[in-house]
């Protein structure tokens, strides 16, 4: 997964807050982006989050040209706050060309009173679209969520992957560690993912 910086948006109670202003996070460059990617063997595509990455769509549509360059069948899928109708009718053409090489799209804005379990959405109106035969399958599967995968790392970082199935997640589980005596602070990885510790 590949977390941008900065949401024009600004969705209420938005899972990622520290990923919302322009400013911060780590810049990169697509080459060296495209790179790291590439080197992942083991994976078969890319998910980008945020933040709002149709902000930064013509990068973005870089970046899966460059990838796709050694490794054609890479797969891509996007969230956006943006609806598809929206993107197509007034993006811009870094947009349009990003949303020509996503094989799925979660779009529309997280709302907090429509949030539910749903398979890698937040809220009930947000749709999971195919835009290519590449995972279309996914959308005759169970609309649940998978929950929330934790890990804790040596150096006592802890991430987390996955939509949570309670709205608010984010403030009771701080509220929860910090309950015990624990915080939790934004730290940069390099590849542009975040981990809490």
């Amino acid at each position: 997964m590949i977390w941008v910086q900065g949401c024009p948006l600004r969705c209420r109670d938005c899972i990622a807050a520290e990923t919302l202003s322009f400013e911060g996070g780590s810049t990169m460059t697509v080459s060296r982006l495209a790179e790291w990617l590439t080197s992942l063997s083991d994976v078969e595509g890319v998910t980008f989050s945020g933040g709002e990455p149709f902000a930064q769509a013509g990068s973005l549509a870089q970046l899966l040209d460059a990838v796709r360059g050694s490794r054609p069948g890479f797969t891509a899928m996007s969230y956006t706050g943006f609806t598809l109708a929206a993107l197509r009718r007034h993006g811009t053409p870094g947009q349009l060309a990003l949303l020509d090489r996503l094989d799925l799209l979660v779009d529309g804005p997280y709302q907090v009173a429509r949030h539910g379990d749903l398979r890698w959405r937040g809220s009930s109106n947000q749709r999971l679209i195919a835009l290519t035969d590449r995972y279309r399958h996914v959308l005759a599967e169970p609309d649940v969520g998978a929950g929330i995968e934790f890990t804790l790392g040596n150096d006592h970082t802890l991430s987390w992957a996955g939509v949570p199935a309670v709205p608010g997640f984010r403030d009771q589980f701080t509220a929860a560690l910090a309950a015990k005596g624990y915080g939790l602070r934004v730290t940069e990885r390099a590849e542009g993912a975040q981990d809490h510790e």
